[in-house]
């Protein structure tokens, strides 16, 4: 057994984060399928670790005790960038696709769970492979399986982290032939009077020391006072809230004060770049802690759910979606990018969006709305149809 401490765990976070970019930059299918440079080296050490255990050469133990730490960190800056403003300047349009994504997350726990219960298995283990790594992704797939772990769901972690990487494939792959089948059928064609060029982050922002230190502060601020939010609601209700949802929702609160208030003060530039790294630490050092060996048995009914999980949103966006945003080309681009947040994460949808405008012509309106869903509001949705499941079935 090698006992790896706490700074060290960090470093090998990080040097296993800049492996995968590194990766991701040499091999095509990596950088086409938008797969995540910390999933990338995470996993890679994961395997090697399962590896040399199953082989009887050695076991590693980390010390991930900062783990919480860049997780809480991350879904703080997520609160943050999650202005009600967006939302307005998204108009009807944003709000029908964020009530889809609602409602994909409350079918793809039914899915999850259902199939689940149907094979046997614990229900929980099911919603792992529902919302929680499709719309979620690998931070909220993290996030979550460290909490059933806490309630006592072994390999939860693992779980999630392994559908949401099929996902994160199965995303990259559907989102094109999904567009290219829509623009055949119906003869779309984009907008060509659509040329105006929305701006709704500010890019011009500029980081200086203390813009970033204004940001540290309200990111800690909210980080602090989300802690105890969370500790109480749980000890009230009696209901299991993850530690960093309090910090989340203190942030947005926050965000939307300022915006009334002092809204030069939030440098979105800042918060994301913080928000990038944390993200990266966080997930590397999750994925790299995951132990491959405890799912073997659960590969099969994991391959099934996150088949029925693929199945439902190709039916479900070409035929409900495409048809009440609109039946035209930015709905169909905006299908593409559904499908790729919807089994995946935000790149991967802006990289199936990319995909389509390049071959078929622009759409400033699905890059307006899906962006704006894909990367802030969809929790607003997901992550309380999540904590109701796991209420409602936890033993």
């Amino acid at each position: 057994m090698i006992e790896i401490n706490q700074i060290t765990t960090v470093f090998l976070a990080v040097a296993l984060f800049a492996l995968g970019g590194w990766l991701i930059n040499k091999i095509g299918f990596l950088k086409r399928f938008c797969i995540p440079a910390p999933v990338v080296g995470g996993l890679l050490f994961a395997a090697l670790a399962t590896i040399l255990k199953t082989t009887g050469v050695v076991e590693f133990s980390l010390d991930t005790s900062l783990q919480s730490l860049f997780m809480i960190t991350f879904f703080t800056t997520i609160g943050l960038g999650a202005s009600f403003k967006l939302v307005k300047l998204g108009g009807k349009l944003l709000i029908i696709y964020w009530l889809a994504c609602g409602f994909l997350a409350l079918m793809q726990n039914v899915i999850g769970v259902s199939l689940a219960s149907l094979m046997g298995i614990q229900p929980l283990i099911g919603m792992m492979a529902g919302a929680v790594s499709m719309e979620g992704g690998h931070g909220a797939a993290a996030a979550f399986g460290q909490t059933l772990e806490d309630l006592g769901i072994s390999s939860a972690m693992t779980i999630g982290a392994a559908a949401a990487t099929c996902g994160l494939v199965a995303g990259g792959l559907i989102g094109g032939p999904i567009v290219k089948y829509l623009v055949g059928k119906y003869n779309l064609t984009p907008d060509v009077q659509e040329t105006e060029e929305i701006d709704f982050e500010n890019k011009n922002e500029q980081i200086t020391s203390d813009s970033f230190f204004t940001q540290v502060l309200l990111i800690t601020f909210c980080m602090a006072v989300g802690t105890y939010v969370g500790t109480l609601f749980s000890e009230a209700t009696g209901f299991v809230l993850p530690g960093y949802v309090g910090s989340m929702f203190v942030a947005v609160l926050v965000r939307n004060i300022m915006d009334k208030v002092k809204p030069e003060a939030v440098n979105m530039k800042s918060i994301s770049l913080i928000g990038d790294v944390t993200l990266g630490i966080f997930l590397s050092m999750a994925l790299m802690s995951i132990k491959l060996w405890e799912i073997a048995d659960l590969a099969l009914p994991l391959f099934i759910i996150v088949f029925a999980q693929v199945f439902f949103i190709v039916v479900f966006s070409i035929f409900v979606l495409f048809k009440i945003l609109g039946k035209n080309y930015d709905a169909a681009v905006m299908v593409a990018g559904f499908a790729g947040h919807g089994l995946g994460a935000t790149p991967n949808a802006m990289a199936n969006m990319s995909a389509v405008v390049q071959r078929f012509g622009p759409s400033k309106k699905a890059f307006l709305v899906v962006p704006i869903v894909g990367a802030f509001l969809i929790d607003v949705f997901g992550i309380p149809i999540i904590i109701t499941t796991i209420n409602l079935f936890k033993s």
